[in-house]
């Protein structure tokens, strides 16, 4: 028997409909997947749920009875907690404390030893004896603080668990600690409704999957009886093996040139060069060091030695504003801390630069030529906004992506830093950031692309360095570049030389 169902569910904002008589139902003691592109319609739905949003028709059933649910404390108490990619935890208070805070609204005799206790033994249940219950919670790693928060879901007998993109931070292993977690939720009947666009994990951990499109309910399947090409079929319409367009750039004169760089212990001894209309990829495992590349490159981090021509000549780059002026742009791994500010306009981040093209003297701004630049960035680009004046932070991941682009567009760098550039945006979204990359290399950029993604760099690189503890061991390039040869560049798996 189904634990939840939502049945003919619709939903509009400003007369355009969000939802469309959406289906979905899930069951005790399994883990489902609710995927689709973004604007599809699956976080309405699971707002509805949880009591953030009212729905216009429709009903929800938890284990046969149906539902009202008047906000979202009214949902906690009815059973359903849903975890965002934003915890909601409160940072200053200890780990016991922010499990335990709703009894501790309710009532003042829980003393300090028994909600220690009885937070330790929520722990202890959860396979996660390590968390003192004492800990500040703002000075955990982050992944534990993602067990905090499904540990306060629990100590409200919560029955259905949503959780949003719960790998969207988190390294190779502490993303298994969190697999075997949600095993153990499942295997005591926990109701697990996961939303991801990591398609490798829907197919690690999830017993059927839902799929949506344009706020309607597509349909279920058991996620053995899909692979990943018809899982991504049935979200955007189009196969995998489409993602990926054909790379027709001409290879040019050598760009970027990095001779004997370190900076730090994860940054060692590390040479390469890229040329103009090529895309250099930069894989290994997280803590390779591929990051710590890039910002030392760019000058957001300190370096001890090497050397970076550009276009054969010798540039010194000690600050990101030295690392622009000689034509250098970074998309950061983290694009709503470093990339972008979500509540200023589309414009106004898109000269956010340390060297803005449009000041003029006294620091006055060419307003004019700045929204032409900005408009004709947005076409080409092809950035889904109402206007460039709207937030960023209305933008959905992928348009968020391309607003990081624009800036450095604008600013005419022409050799180019990717990190991590699809990281948390969904699959039709990928495929217009890839050609967007395919674009800008047939311009005659250089660009050097780091991924944790195999497909990627294969779908996307000409030629792919590997590291492994700060060093390139290895290069791969035409048929030898391969998930298995990349694997075992990353791991050390052979003797490279």
């Amino acid at each position: 028997m189904d634990r939840l169902q939502m049945r003919g569910i619709s939903k509009s904002f400003g007369g355009i409909a969000a939802l469309r008589d959406a289906a979905f139902s899930a069951r005790a003691g399994e883990v489902h997947a609710l995927m689709g592109e973004n604007g599809a319609g699956k976080s309405t739905l699971m707002k509805i749920l949880s009591g953030a949003y009212d729905h216009e028709g429709g009903e929800i059933v938890v284990d046969g009875v149906a539902l009202d649910i008047q906000g979202p404390h009214d949902a906690i108490a009815k059973g359903i907690s849903v975890i965002y990619q934003e915890f909601s935890l409160a940072r200053h208070l200890s780990v016991a404390e922010n499990i335990l805070i709703a009894e501790m609204g309710r009532t003042n005799l829980l003393d300090s030893a028994a909600m220690h206790r009885r937070a330790g033994d929520l722990l202890r249940d959860m396979g996660f004896s390590d968390i003192d219950p004492r800990q500040i919670v703002g000075d955990l790693p982050v992944a534990y603080q993602q067990v905090v928060e499904i540990c306060k879901a629990l100590s409200r007998d919560c029955t259905i668990l949503v959780l949003d993109e719960p790998t969207a931070v988190l390294t190779n292993h502490e993303t298994e600690k969190l697999f075997d977690l949600v095993r153990r939720l499942r295997a005591r009947g926990v109701c697990i409704i996961y939303i991801s666009h990591r398609l490798d994990e829907i197919f690690a951990l999830c017993n059927r999957v839902t799929v949506m499109k344009d706020g309607a309910t597509v349909g279920t399947w058991e996620t053995g009886a899909l692979n990943h090409d018809q899982l991504t079929q049935l979200m955007i319409g189009r196969a995998l093996s489409d993602f990926f367009p054909p790379r027709t750039a001409e290879i040019g004169a050598v760009a970027l040139e990095v001779r004997g760089l370190m900076a730090g212990p994860m940054v060692r001894d590390v040479s390469f060069t890229v040329r103009r209309g090529e895309v250099l990829g930069l894989g290994g495992l997280v803590g390779a060091g591929r990051t710590e590349v890039l910002r030392a490159l760019f000058g957001a981090d300190p370096r001890q030695a090497g050397q970076v021509l550009l276009h054969g000549k010798l540039v010194k780059i000690g600050s990101p504003r030295e690392a622009v002026a000689a034509g250098l742009g970074l998309m950061p791994e983290d694009r709503k801390q470093q990339g972008v500010l979500l509540n200023l306009p589309i414009r106004s981040n898109a000269v956010m630069t340390p060297l803005n093209p449009f000041l003029r003297i006294f620091g006055l701004l060419n307003d004019r030529a700045e929204r032409a630049a900005t408009e004709e960035m947005r076409r080409d680009l092809r950035l889904k906004a109402a206007s460039i004046d709207a937030d960023v932070g209305t933008l959905s991941g992928g348009n968020q992506q391309k607003v990081v682009l624009m800036k450095w567009l604008v600013s005419r760098c022409d050799v180019l830093l990717l990190d991590e550039p699809t990281r948390g945006v969904d699959v039709g979204a990928k495929a217009e950031i890839y050609r967007v990359i395919n674009d800008l290399a047939a311009r005659g950029a250089a660009i050097v692309l780091v991924s944790s993604e195999m497909l990627e760099l294969i779908g996307m690189c000409d030629r792919a360095l590997i590291m492994r503890a700060g060093r390139i061991v290895g290069e791969v390039a035409g048929n030898d570049m391969t998930e298995e040869k990349i694997i075992e560049l990353a791991m050390g798996r052979e003797n490279v030389h």
